[in-house]
C-alpha cells in the first residue's frame, strides 16, 4: 500500500490504541473515509490516530466502539483510551477516583500542597505548568491533569453532596504557589469551602510538632454501605488499600489529627493573616 506506516504498539500506548483502530478497520474492509464517515471525522483525523501522530479523545474513543460494534464489552475503545489518559497518574489513582465521586464522607490530609478537590484552576495549573517545566510530564499530560481534576471537582456537586473534612499542615497555607494573585485567590477559595454546610476545613499548625500523626497525604473515603477504603501516595507510588485490618487504624489516626489540629474559625483566622502577606 502507498505510504502506509508500519506501526509500532509497542512503543506507546497511543501507538497500541492506533494499531487497533487500524486492525479493527481493516479487519471490516473499510478505508480510512469509509471509517470517518461512519465516526463523523475526516479520513485525515483516522489516519493521524491511527500512526499516533494525532492524540485520542473520549468522544473519538466512544464513537469507535459505537462504528465497531464494542460498546459495554470488556475492551472497549474508551477504556483504552482511559488508560492513555491516565498515564501521567500514579498507579491506584484512577480507581480511588471512582469512589470518590459516589463516597458520602470525604477525609483528606495533605502537606505542602492545597489538595486537589479545593484547588482553584490557576493553582493547579500552576503545578501542572512546573511539573512540565520539570520534565516529569508532557504539555499534553499537563492539560489533562487539570481537565481531570475539574471532573473531579464537578463530580462532587450533587443533590446529596458528601461531607468532606479537610486537614491541611500549616505548610499549604505558608507556601506560595503561582505568585501573590494565585495565592490569594486560591486562600479566599479555602475560606469560601469553609462555609460550606458540608465541609469542615482545619490547619494542622506547625506547633503540633510529633503529635502530628501522618508525615504523607492521606484520603480516606466513607462509602454508602458504610466501608472505608483509604488511599496513600509519595512523590512516585500510590495505593488503594480496602482492609478494615489496615485502614480503620488510618481512620483513628485521622481523628486524633483533627483533635490536635485548629478548629475551623482559628483556621480561617490564620488564613486570613496569611492572604495579608499575598497582597
Amino acid at each position: 500500500m502507498v505510504n502506509r506506516k508500519e506501526l509500532n504498539p509497542e512503543s506507546s500506548k497511543e501507538a497500541a490504541f492506533g494499531a487497533r483502530l487500524r486492525s479493527a478497520r481493516e479487519e471490516r474492509g473499510w478505508t480510512q473515509d469509509e471509517l470517518a464517515d461512519r465516526m463523523g471525522y475526516t479520513g485525515r483525523h483516522i489516519s493521524g490516530v491511527e500512526t499516533a501522530s494525532k492524540p485520542s479523545t473520549r468522544r473519538f474513543a466512544v464513537s469507535a466502539d459505537v462504528a465497531f460494534g464494542t460498546v459495554g464489552s470488556a475492551e472497549t475503545f474508551e477504556r483504552a483510551w482511559r488508560e492513555i489518559r491516565h498515564g501521567a497518574l500514579l498507579e491506584g489513582f484512577p480507581e480511588y477516583v471512582g469512589y470518590e465521586a459516589r463516597a458520602v464522607e470525604i477525609r483528606l490530609y495533605n502537606i505542602g500542597i492545597v489538595p486537589g478537590l479545593l484547588q482553584t484552576p490557576a493553582y493547579a495549573r500552576v503545578l501542572a505548568d512546573s511539573a512540565v517545566r520539570r520534565g516529569a510530564i508532557t504539555p499534553e499530560q499537563a492539560h489533562e491533569r487539570v481537565s481531570f481534576l475539574a471532573e473531579r471537582q464537578a463530580a462532587l456537586v450533587r443533590a446529596k453532596p458528601p461531607m468532606i473534612f479537610v486537614a491541611i499542615d500549616e505548610s499549604v497555607i505558608r507556601r506560595n504557589v503561582g505568585g501573590p494573585d494565585v495565592m490569594d485567590a486560591q486562600l479566599a477559595h479555602l475560606i469560601a469551602f469553609s462555609e460550606q454546610a458540608n465541609t469542615l476545613l482545619q490547619v494542622a499548625p506547625y506547633e503540633m510538632g510529633e503529635r502530628r500523626t501522618f508525615d504523607l497525604p492521606v484520603n480516606l473515603l466513607t462509602l454508602p454501605d458504610r466501608s472505608v477504603i483509604c488511599y496513600a501516595e509519595s512523590q512516585t507510588q500510590g495505593h488503594l488499600d480496602r482492609e478494615a485490618a489496615s485502614v480503620l487504624p488510618m481512620l483513628t489516626a485521622y481523628h486524633q489529627l483533627q483533635a490536635e489540629s485548629l478548629c475551623q474559625a482559628i483556621t480561617v483566622a490564620m488564613i486570613n493573616e496569611a492572604r495579608k502577606g499575598t497582597l
